[in-house]
């Protein structure tokens, strides 16, 4: 007979692997370790401000810099708590444990009208606080401009 039936069966059978590949499971773990490395510095900005760009040079960072921000809404916050005009000059002593030397960083909203950013800088040099830095996104430098021809025209 040319195609026989088998009568042994029981050796063709795939047999059981009962050993776990855990390639896979790294390849996951790893990509999710990355999202989360890129993800976490992302979530550290606490207060949404829309900042305008400067082209200075940047200053050098204290360890601890001491943040106020004037919102849109001329609301006004030192680090991420939230205080009132009147209030700011015994909180800002209460932070800085009363050195009045501290740098302030003062961030303040791109729509935030000049004549309120003036009124909070009075605020803060009648509490004793001298030592303020602007602070604002870096920019590429402005190009020179180029002067339009001087030709006649005919």
């Amino acid at each position: 007979m040319a195609g026989g039936i088998r009568h042994n069966v029981s050796d063709d059978d795939l047999q059981e692997n009962h050993e776990i590949n855990v390639t896979p499971f790294i390849d996951v773990m790893l990509v999710l370790l990355i999202i989360f490395m890129v993800a976490a510095p992302l979530a550290t900005v606490d207060i949404n401000v829309d900042l305008p760009a400067s082209t200075a040079a940047p200053a050098n960072r204290p360890d601890k810099p001491l943040y106020l921000t004037l919102k849109e809404d001329h609301t006004i916050a030192i680090v991420n708590d939230m205080v009132t005009k009147e209030t700011l000059g015994a909180f800002l002593d209460q932070k800085t444990q009363g050195d009045k030397e501290t740098r302030v960083f003062l961030r303040a909203d791109r729509a935030v009208d000049y004549g309120a950013l003036m009124d909070l800088m009075n605020t803060l040099r009648a509490s004793g606080y001298l030592k303020i830095a602007l602070v604002g996104l870096e920019s590429a430098p402005l190009a020179p401009a180029t002067p339009a021809p001087t030709g006649s025209a005919q």
